[in-house]
């Protein structure tokens, strides 16, 4: 009786996908956590909207419009079960993951907030799910408080009962760090804000792409990610929000498209998601949204995250062993995201180098400036994976890093 052998995951096929590949063959591509590049089922279902379906939503009574309208709301509904929310009522369209949590700062959790409450981060947060809740903490004289790092690089969590209390409004927590790399243990946030009925924001801009988002399992009151860091077109985001606190959120700007009644004196809203979609929306980016969901659930995801998880410890395995570069991400390496850096190599004279030889990475500070002060580093260069990268490519970018610290050395 032969072994059952498992499907080799075909990263050729899945970069045939991708037209920037063919663009710019030499292209080595290791800024994922950027933003993700786009496969031609996204790039086409725009083109074909602009060229056969075009038209403004929820306004007119013609045919084209009504079509457009449906598509719309088919995409919030395929959202929702993308996530497996309990509606597509729960989904609202936004910019992006950076809008959707300043609309939960200012449009739900500012007017709860005073001197006696706060709010608790984490010390990985990018400045998206920081900056507003450090804002509005210093406009009701809240506190913030951060979970801090351990000595090995993972959230500490056994301080959570120290910063969790009643007077949390929110915790506000991302899923996936866009520079470590390190993946939240939500399960242990849970198990403390559980029994004291504390809301829970969870910031999954860089784990949509390829983790499961199963809104019972996470049991947060809201949710959000960026469309173009799944594989989508820049600009267009998502924020769920659990029902019970669809009536708490107020408008976070206000025109057309989600009134009941408008008078001179009065104006009253639309429920929620529409009250948080004024003027004409992102129709096109919604539906290239929904492409790219799409082309997810066409993956076989098991095989991705697994060709993720092996070109990780490779990267890994490989960059460890280069004398001079440091390894700022914390073991186990395993979702495609490490920072690293190069003894007296400025990180920007790094990406610069590599980009000599085609390979794209990202330098700086990631928008974590608070973890890289805490890192004792200026800067790192970031090196993110996706299902389109290769183990040539980790290879290539192992041999670029050796001729930088033999030059250096040298």
């Amino acid at each position: 009786m032969n072994p059952v052998q498992t499907p080799v995951f075909d990263v050729q096929s899945i970069r045939d996908d991708f037209p920037i590949f063919k663009a710019h063959p030499e292209l080595i591509y290791l800024d994922s956590a950027a933003t993700a590049q786009k496969p031609k089922q996204v790039i086409d279902r725009i083109i074909q909207f602009y060229s056969t379906e075009n038209a403004n939503i929820h306004r007119g009574i013609y045919d084209l419009s009504h079509q457009a309208t449906q598509a719309y709301e088919n995409a919030r509904l395929t959202v929702a079960n993308f996530i497996q929310a309990e509606s597509s009522n729960c989904i609202a369209f936004t910019k992006g993951t950076t809008e959707s949590v300043n609309i939960v700062a200012e449009s739900w959790l500012k007017k709860q907030l005073d001197a006696s409450s706060n709010v608790v981060i984490s010390l990985m947060e990018h400045h998206a799910n920081l900056i507003p809740w450090q804002q509005v903490c210093k406009d009701t004289g809240a506190e913030l408080r951060v979970i801090p790092l351990t000595s090995e690089g993972h959230l500490d969590y056994e301080k959570l009962p120290e910063l969790i209390d009643e007077k949390t409004e929110l915790v506000a927590i991302t899923h996936l760090s866009n520079t470590l790399g390190t993946l939240t243990d939500l399960d242990k946030i849970n198990a403390i804000i559980q029994p004291l009925a504390v809301p829970l924001l969870i910031d999954a801009a860089q784990s949509a792409a390829l983790h499961d988002l199963n809104i019972d399992e996470l049991n947060c009151d809201f949710l959000t990610f960026s469309g173009h860091k799944t594989f989508g077109p820049m600009g267009i985001g998502i924020l769920y929000a659990k029902p019970t606190r669809h009536a708490e959120i107020a408008p976070f700007q206000v025109g057309g498209g989600i009134v009941q009644e408008v008078t001179i004196d009065e104006t009253s809203f639309q429920e929620y998601p529409t009250m948080l979609e004024a003027g004409t929306p992102n129709v096109a980016g919604v539906l290239g949204l929904e492409a790219a969901i799409h082309y997810i659930e066409s993956l076989d995801l098991q095989g991705a995250r697994q060709h993720l998880e092996t070109l990780s410890q490779k990267a890994f395995a490989l960059l460890q062993s280069i004398e001079g570069v440091t390894i700022l991400s914390p073991e186990p390496i395993t979702h495609g995201i490490l920072s690293i850096n190069i003894d007296e190599v400025h990180p920007h004279d790094v990406a610069s180098f590599l980009n000599s030889s085609h390979i794209a990475v990202r330098a700086g500070m990631h928008c974590t400036q608070p973890l890289l002060e805490h890192l004792e580093q200026p800067a790192t260069v970031r090196v993110s994976l996706s299902i389109y990268n290769t183990e040539k490519e980790i290879e290539q970018l192992g041999a670029s890093l050796k001729e930088i610290v033999d030059f250096w050395k040298n």
